[in-house]
């Protein structure tokens, strides 16, 4: 216990230091931060051989359990691990900046070297400059605009879509800075991604909710179909809320609901979904719901339902 109470020059005792670290960094520290405030190897051994640090990652301490920590702490201590420079970036990236939601075990980090990390996708890059690193919550990552970069490389066209709807939707959406990151990385197949992304992209069009969603969108876009206008709300003359659609065709008063069993197979939403299809059958809309299964084993059917039904 001698080492806890040794002072560091500030006169501020070690384990005071060790909790102010921990806590100004989710509760992941390096080695290197650790000798700084006044540890040496040898002391560090011993707390870990004791049970009062842990190791997460080569050369990066916790004071909890790895399984403790929380999806912050997971990323600064992935950051740590990948040396100085290193940024999160890409789909872990964007679940920290808030474009995109991600339940992957695995976390991405960019940086200067390629060393392989237990649990963390390390991206080499030549192209990250200083400018396209920000800090989120005292967390090294990518900014925006490098963000979708690096999301182009590695989601699907409509996950990158929803992406930029949600950075529009947050008005962070900068296309300037867009447009340096692809003229900077234009040989790369993301700069091609993105660039084709924003071609694609209508700032009016609200995101899709689901991969369904996706699906369908999709496909439609594949085929000789006009394009609907995507979550969008329906005012009734029936003094009742407006109602959110999941695609609408205006001039053809159509309304095309894609279902998935997760959200629409209980009691109550089955009991919702017709409500609202009575609604708008009353007020003289047509509404056809489009299901998973179909999506997945009829696709040619579902395209020619809805261009007979656009006429």
């Amino acid at each position: 216990m001698r080492d806890a109470w040794r002072e560091t020059g500030s006169g501020v005792p070690l384990d005071a230091k060790l909790a102010q670290l921990a806590a100004s960094q989710h509760g992941a520290f390096s080695l290197l931060q650790l000798i700084t405030i006044g540890l040496t190897p040898s002391a560090v051994r011993k707390r870990v051989a004791a049970g009062r640090l842990h190791r997460v990652h080569r050369a990066v301490y916790v004071l909890v359990p790895a399984q403790l920590l929380s999806f912050k702490g997971r990323y600064m201590a992935a950051v740590l691990t990948c040396g100085p420079g290193a940024a999160l970036s890409h789909r872990s990236a964007a679940d920290l900046l808030g474009l995109r939601a991600t339940a992957r075990a695995r976390i991405d980090v960019t940086a200067l070297s390629h060393r392989c990390v237990d649990g963390v996708d390390v991206h080499r890059s030549t192209t990250l400059l200083p400018s396209d690193v920000t800090e989120v919550d005292g967390i090294p990552c990518t900014t925006i605009a490098r963000t979708l970069l690096d999301l182009a490389g590695v989601v699907p066209m409509a996950q990158l879509e929803r992406a930029l709807n949600q950075a529009e939707a947050m008005n962070v959406l900068n296309l300037s800075t867009l447009l340096d990151q692809i003229a900077r990385n234009g040989t790369t197949a993301a700069a091609a991604k993105l660039r084709q992304a924003l071609e694609l992209y209508d700032p009016g069009q609200a995101p899709t909710d689901s991969d369904l969603e996706d699906e369908f969108l999709t496909l439609i876009r594949a085929a000789d179909v006009p394009a609907p206008e995507r979550q969008v709300y329906i005012e009734l003359d029936d003094g009742e809320e407006p109602i959110r659609a999941d695609f609408v065709w205006r001039a053809q008063r159509l309304v095309l609901e894609t279902d998935g069993r997760q959200f629409h197979a209980t009691r109550r939403a089955f009991e919702t979904d017709r409500r609202r299809d009575q609604r708008l059958t009353r007020a003289g809309w047509r509404v056809v719901r489009v299901t998973w299964r179909q999506l997945r084993d009829d696709p040619a059917s579902v395209v020619r339902l809805v261009a007979d039904l656009l006429g």
